[in-house]
């Protein structure tokens, strides 16, 4: 497929998991990637496997939390990749504490790498694309943005944050032929759930993930690649008239109230 060809996509936190599979799909349909992150090893490792495979792939070592980093990084990036099309914001951190056991600094880190993050890519993103006059930003948000589980107050927190700020560019900025949109996965076998499984019962995570899937109506875990699916619809012209809207990818966890009828 040639979707994407002549296109440059950024794609931060994408050296791994979900950000790696929307980068790889992206490439697959002929478009430039920029993967984005702060770990060195684990970016270029990826821009090496992506090369391999025949891809266009560029790794710039950026911390989305800090302002500098990323405004150099998306002017390096428009360099690289000649446009910047499509902004992918992943990037995240999921540590766990309610609002009494978490620290004003653990909070604050959240938020910043989260939330903030995203508001930076975007603010040094747009102006790249309102030259362009076209554009599409794509937020990974979560179930959570939605609905809670216990003891990740500052996660959903940031999550909720992100759907509002995915409305608000799609409002600002849709007459300039910019689009924004949001993507809620639910439990996927990428490495934040595998980080999440071992902070909630060490050495038994396979058990934990496989009881977290079965929470959910299609009864298992999904995968990255299906999340990155509806990330490339959304960053692509299939999806031209989609604005301000969330998609959930959750294999049905947020259609169900989870009430076991008696049998």
């Amino acid at each position: 497929m040639s979707e994407f060809a002549g296109k440059g996509a950024v794609i931060t936190g994408g050296g791994r998991g979900i950000g790696l599979a929307c980068a790889r799909l992206i490439a697959q349909r002929g478009g430039a990637v920029v993967l984005l992150g702060n770990d060195r090893e684990t970016l270029q490792g990826a821009e090496t496997t992506l090369r391999d495979e025949g891809f266009t792939a560029t790794a710039i070592i950026a911390d989305v939390s800090r302002e500098a980093d990323i405004a150099q990084a998306m002017e390096q990036s428009a360099k690289v990749l000649g446009s910047l099309d499509i902004l992918v914001n992943n990037a995240a951190i999921q540590p766990y504490g309610t609002v009494a056991s978490m620290g004003s600094a653990q909070w604050d880190g959240v938020i910043n790498v989260n939330l903030r993050g995203t508001y930076l890519a975007c603010h040094h993103a747009l102006p790249h694309m309102l030259r362009a006059g076209r554009g599409s930003i794509v937020n990974i948000a979560s179930v959570q943005a939605l609905a809670n589980q216990a003891r990740v107050a500052a996660y959903a927190t940031s999550k909720g944050g992100m759907l509002a700020l995915t409305r608000s560019l799609a409002v600002d900025f849709g007459s300039f032929g910019i689009r924004a949109n949001a993507v809620c996965p639910g439990c996927i076998d990428a490495p934040m759930t595998r980080f999440s499984a071992a902070e909630t019962a060490p050495g038994r995570e396979e058990e934990i993930i496989r009881q977290w899937g079965k929470a959910q109506p299609l009864g298992r875990v999904g995968r990255p690649e299906e999340v990155a699916e509806v990330v490339a619809f959304l960053a692509g012209d299939r999806a031209s008239f989609c604005t301000g809207a969330e998609f959930k990818v959750d294999g049905g966890l947020m259609a169900s109230l989870g009430v076991a009828l008696p049998d």
